[in-house]
């Protein structure tokens, strides 16, 4: 007997386009180097470096030794947080936040060892990546699920829907009070308007005898 396989979770990658997949990447890892680029040439003037690309792609400056290597750590953090908005608003879905962050940092590994024409070997550079990963999963997952579960307003408030009611139920009351099924003493008319009747209050035992 032939093993069923087994269905793809919800929210996978399998349920996309191709294409829409590969636009989605190319764009957050546009995003992401763009971004990334204004940052650190913005530190760098105002720290007084000269600027340069080896800033952005190699791994052999982002050293703990040095304050450059410190600061671009420090600058790649809070490039995180802008992955994180760009997941949010490119991708929107808190099940793929791991696939295309994960994926971000990949095609960043690869570009860094080609630009440094070696794999990186530099132990803070592999504990910002993991960090950065992990600051951009953890903010993209936690603020698409807010998205997700906010409520739906479908155009109606609750004080419309509570004002409607009210209204139908005393138009209702006053219906009924003209024809005869008012509460209390009063005349009316009965339910199949053969006749008026007046209620008469009931005297006590007492009285009666």
């Amino acid at each position: 007997m032939a093993r069923r396989r087994r269905p793809p979770r919800p929210g996978a990658l399998t349920e996309l386009p191709p294409l829409k997949i590969l636009t989605q990447i190319v764009l957050l890892q546009v995003v992401w180097y763009t971004v990334g680029t204004l940052l650190i040439l913005f530190t760098a003037l105002v720290a007084g470096k000269k600027f340069s690309f080896d800033l952005v792609l190699s791994w052999r400056i982002l050293r703990g030794d040095t304050t450059v290597g410190w600061m671009l750590g420090l600058v790649w953090l809070l490039n995180s947080v802008v992955g994180a908005v760009s997941i949010l608003l490119l991708i929107s879905r808190s099940k793929l936040v791991p696939d295309f962050a994960l994926t971000l940092h990949f095609i960043h590994l690869v570009v860094v060892s080609l630009y440094s024409k070696s794999i990186p070997q530099n132990m803070l550079w592999w504990a910002l990546q993991v960090a950065s990963a992990a600051m951009m999963t953890s903010l993209g997952v936690w603020s698409c699920q807010y998205r997700e579960l906010r409520p739906i307003n479908f155009g109606g408030s609750a004080q419309n829907t509570t004002g409607e009611s009210s209204m139908a139920a005393s138009t209702n009351e006053a219906g009924d009070e003209e024809q005869g099924h008012g509460r209390g003493r009063g005349r009316g008319r009965g339910r199949d308007g053969a006749g008026e009747y007046e209620m008469v209050g009931m005297k006590a035992d007492g009285e009666a005898a």
